[in-house]
């Protein structure tokens, strides 16, 4: 169990942003991962809500984790790292700004040091939220997070397919004067898009997606202004990946197929340190 007091790992999160190094934030589906992933020498983790629901057997994105289900779990992560921890928080889990204001109030009550907020509805037949009713629900939240929680104002048009970079840059653009500490729209096409979002919201710094199939580099990113870097469910589909190339071969009758230079011992290590 950690014993970091909250708002130093908040304060810490806060210098993250202020640079002047791009870092990577990688998203933590359970406990060992997180331990990994500091032992690493990763400053702060983030939960996935995606890959945390399909932990639970669960689709991300249509309401199916509660709101007080993914906090448990990111403070499972706080608890056990000791690091900041951003919480991957859907809609904000509330129909109305003032549900989403409770919802980072109770975010701050149990010891996270970010959230984020996203534009999306819950409904894929009509998945992002109204400008007027997105921006709304940030300014909830930026109140409620101000000086106590870094708040990420994130759009998630591209996400769905929406591949309209000027209303990206309006939804941002706007969250940032709502009061957005970070900024942030997954699945940009390219490095001009990405560029054109950091000079819109700028001086606010940008988290931007990255996959195994970007080409671009960190150095890249740093250089056009990428202040932090997530991972999305990349870390889980790869752990995931190497599970199921094992269980081919295991079925196939190697018996050697779940050979790891990771023993679980290292794993028990970690928990006790």
């Amino acid at each position: 169990m950690s014993d970091v007091p909250a708002r130093a790992r908040y304060e810490q999160f806060v210098e993250l942003h202020r640079g002047p190094d791009t870092f990577i934030m990688p998203n933590a589906w359970d406990g060992p991962s997180a331990l990994i992933f500091k032992e690493a020498g990763f400053k702060s983790i983030a939960t996935s809500s995606a890959a945390f629901a399909a932990t639970l057997g669960r689709l991300d994105g249509i309401h199916a984790i509660s709101r007080d289900t993914h906090l448990d779990h990111a403070v499972l992560l706080t608890s056990v790292s000791g690091l900041p921890i951003n919480g991957d928080f859907e809609d904000g889990y509330g129909e109305t700004p003032d549900d989403v204001a409770a919802t980072v109030d109770t975010a701050i009550a149990r010891g996270l040091a970010g959230i984020g907020i996203e534009d999306t509805t819950g409904d894929p037949v009509d998945p992002i939220r109204h400008f007027d009713d997105a921006v709304r629900r940030i300014e909830a939240a930026a109140a409620a997070a101000r000086g106590r929680i870094v708040l990420t104002g994130r759009t998630d048009n591209f996400l769905w397919g929406i591949s309209d970079l000027d209303d990206t840059i309006r939804r941002l653009t706007a969250f940032a004067e709502a009061g957005a500490d970070v900024l942030y729209a997954p699945n940009l096409p390219d490095t001009a898009s990405i560029s054109a979002v950091i000079e819109a919201v700028a001086p606010k710094p940008v988290n931007v997606l990255v996959s195994p199939q970007d080409t671009a580099t960190l150095a890249e990113l740093q250089t056009i202004g990428v202040r932090r870097i997530s991972l999305g469910v990349d870390p889980y589909t790869h752990a995931l990946g190497a599970t199921q190339a094992a269980a081919a071969k295991l079925a196939a009758g190697d018996l050697t197929a779940l050979a790891s230079e990771l023993h679980f011992g290292h794993i028990i290590d970690l928990i006790r340190a």
